[in-house]
């Protein structure tokens, strides 16, 4: 009796650690539970109004200034949205800089602002550069670099008639320098030049008068001298 119950125990335990090892297995190669908590949804986990950030370099001078109406952070990856973004870049010796869209976004570890619908790029007038305004729908900052760039179309506008248009772009700030792409279209119209004044010009050397010859007689009758025109 005692050999024919160990017959019948041992396959059952067998199998018995089988189905252990089966469960194991399964539980191993399924892809864990979804978390419930929110995280690995794209939502926002805090939004700010009016949000205004500065950022200075090493010397605790102004390096760029990252305005919003309103800016929704996600914490899925860590990226940031904005509305009506307004971005200012200073720099020594040259003016401010100045970027604009309707929406904007910036990467996790803030080295890169993109700015989309209705971008506009302002850079003053100074020395004998005039004012130049580019106009995209796309555009991809990168503030350290102070680095522009588009694979968009673009209009830059320098002056009251100097006008470009292409298709993608790359503005280097620091070094002042644009470089476009492809498909590049300009206009410029030289200004009139100057009309010479319709007054004669004066003569550095005195013009000596001209004396008619006076008779003699009575001085009543002598002609008086009368100067050239």
């Amino acid at each position: 009796m005692q050999g024919r119950t160990n017959t019948i125990l041992f396959p059952l335990a067998v199998l018995g650690l089988m189905a252990l090892i089966t469960l194991w297995i399964d539980r191993t190669v399924q892809p864990p539970e979804p978390r419930i908590d929110g995280a690995t949804r794209h939502d926002p986990d805090y939004i700010l109004n009016n949000f205004v950030t500065t950022k200075t370099d090493a010397t605790g001078s102004i390096s760029h200034i990252l305005k919003a109406s309103e800016m929704r952070h996600y914490p899925d990856d860590d990226t940031t949205e904005l509305e009506n973004p307004h971005f200012t870049q200073f720099g020594v010796g040259r003016p401010a800089t100045t970027i604009e869209g309707k929406r904007g976004y910036v990467s996790s570890d803030g080295a890169v602002v993109e700015f989309r619908d209705n971008v506009r790029v302002v850079r003053p007038a100074f020395g004998d550069r005039p004012e130049m305004t580019l106009t995209t729908e796309y555009l991809r900052v990168e503030p350290d670099r102070e680095v522009a760039s588009t694979d968009q179309p673009v209009v830059i506008t320098q002056g009251p008639k100097s006008v470009v248009r292409a298709v993608g772009m790359v503005y280097d700030k620091k070094n002042q320098t644009i470089q476009l792409n492809k498909r590049v279209r300009s206009h410029y119209e030289r200004p009139p030049a100057k009309r010479a004044s319709s007054k004669p010009k004066a003569s550095a050397k005195p013009v000596a008068s001209r004396t008619s010859k006076q008779t003699s007689g009575n001085s009543k009758n002598a002609k008086q001298p009368t100067k050239t025109q």
